[in-house]
């Protein structure tokens, strides 16, 4: 109990402390989204037109992941035990979904621009597209100690630094412009900037997908657990193991463990489980584990029951 008090308290520690960083970045974000929006209007560049709304939809994806963080701090209830962790599951998913739209925007209105090129003005698609890219890597700054902490967190690293890459795109496409007059960089720039948004979208939405789906956390091996588990002294079985994701960094794990009777009555159910629990928590930080202890003489009738 001791631990699932200290892992709650640092859960919520950090959660504040990625809400602080969620709104430095936010701001950062939507002014840049003005200052390049306007930069576009004057240039006429389409790739810096991708930029801003490429960034547009990432402080929308920001204000989101921010939300969900808050709304992940209220209080379990009997009707929802686990508190409302899957709401940053949630919000990844939808910044999965809004990346995936823009993609699509983007790739449809590079094609068109590929085919009837226009005229941009390289100078300001350069002096702005550089504004955005100092802002994109000082945002990339302040997310990235955080990155690893949430799949919420990871979403919106992985949001800036793809805009970073957007930025740089734009710079590099004003600059073939200004010096070789090629102006479908621009449209070559907007056309890379969706292919930098459509793999992130899709790892966003894989991983999320799998925490919703309650599959067995990547870096956990059932059976390495399994092994452990029946090296107890006295454990002879350990069926209906499952583990699963409530949300980034709060997994949990349940089991039958079987074990002899002699051991039941040498040691009692609770050291048996103070172990059992010691050794998931320690070895595969888990930190919900939930374990039915039962008498090797209940077997047959545990398995008659599981196998009808």
């Amino acid at each position: 109990m001791g631990a699932g008090h200290s892992h709650d308290h640092s859960h919520a520690t950090g959660r504040a402390e990625d809400r602080r960083r969620l709104l430095v970045v936010l701001a950062v974000t939507v002014t840049v989204v003005g200052v390049e929006a306007l930069g576009a209007w004057w240039s006429g560049s389409l790739a810096l037109l991708a930029d801003a709304g490429h960034l547009l939809t990432d402080a929308a994806g920001i204000l989101i992941a921010l939300s969900a963080s808050l709304i992940a701090t209220r209080p379990p209830s009997p009707r929802r035990t686990f508190g409302y962790h899957r709401v940053e599951i949630l919000a990844a998913v939808v910044n999965a979904l809004v990346l995936v739209a823009v993609c699509g925007y983007l790739a449809y209105a590079g094609t068109r621009r590929l085919i009837h090129p226009v005229h941009v003005d390289a100078g300001q698609l350069m002096v702005f597209a550089g504004i955005g890219l100092v802002a994109n890597l000082f945002s990339v700054g302040v997310l990235s100690r955080s990155k690893e902490r949430s799949l919420n967190m990871r979403g919106a690293y992985t949001e800036v630094l793809s805009d970073a890459f957007g930025s740089l795109a734009a710079l590099v496409a004003g600059l073939l412009v200004l010096t070789t007059g090629f102006l479908r960089a621009d449209s070559l720039a907007s056309l890379a900037i969706a292919l930098l948004v459509l793999p992130r979208a899709w790892t966003l939405f894989r991983d999320a997908g799998a925490v919703l789906l309650e599959a067995t956390p990547p870096d956990l091996d059932l059976e390495e657990v399994r092994g452990f588990l029946c090296r107890f002294d006295g454990v002879v079985d350990v069926h209906d193991l499952h583990a699963w994701t409530i949300t980034s960094g709060m997994s949990a794990l349940s089991a039958h463990v079987t074990v002899t009777d002699a051991a039941l009555e040498a040691r009692g159910v609770g050291e048996i489980l103070d172990d059992l629990t010691g050794c998931v928590h320690e070895l595969f930080g888990i930190d919900h584990p939930t374990f039915q202890v039962e008498p090797e003489s209940h077997r047959d009738h545990e398995l008659d029951t599981e196998h009808p």
